[in-house]
């Protein structure tokens, strides 16, 4: 194997795993949420998850939204995505999201 083809698949695998890590999720919220301090609108959401924050982008809109999480892992495997809220002072506040797919947990506090 000659040195670019040895530089190309380096470069493949490094963008692979960039790829791999920058997994999204899709949730539709029916009511306002709060998630953390940030207040969710009612609508589709394309979610993120980078470090200890979950970037919550409006699909309608276009703008993000950052809320600390605290990860947690399951036993098994999320069959699909699905978030958890209570009703907390007459507000709907974000509890948790589960990351189809994955043994992953987003656990939201205040």
């Amino acid at each position: 194997m000659t040195t670019k083809s040895l530089l190309c698949a380096a470069v493949l695998t490094l963008v692979s795993f960039a790829a791999a890590s920058a997994k999204t999720y899709d949730i539709v919220l029916d009511n306002p949420v709060k998630a953390g301090a940030v207040q969710l609108k009612p609508g589709a959401y394309i979610v993120k998850v980078k470090g200890d924050s979950a970037i919550f982008t409006s699909v309608s809109s276009g703008k993000s939204f950052t809320a600390p999480v605290k990860l947690g892992s399951d036993g098994s495997k999320h069959d699909a995505t699905t978030v958890r809220t209570t009703t907390e002072d007459g507000a709907e506040v974000l509890k948790s999201i589960r990351l189809g797919g994955s043994n992953t947990t987003l656990e939201f506090n205040e």
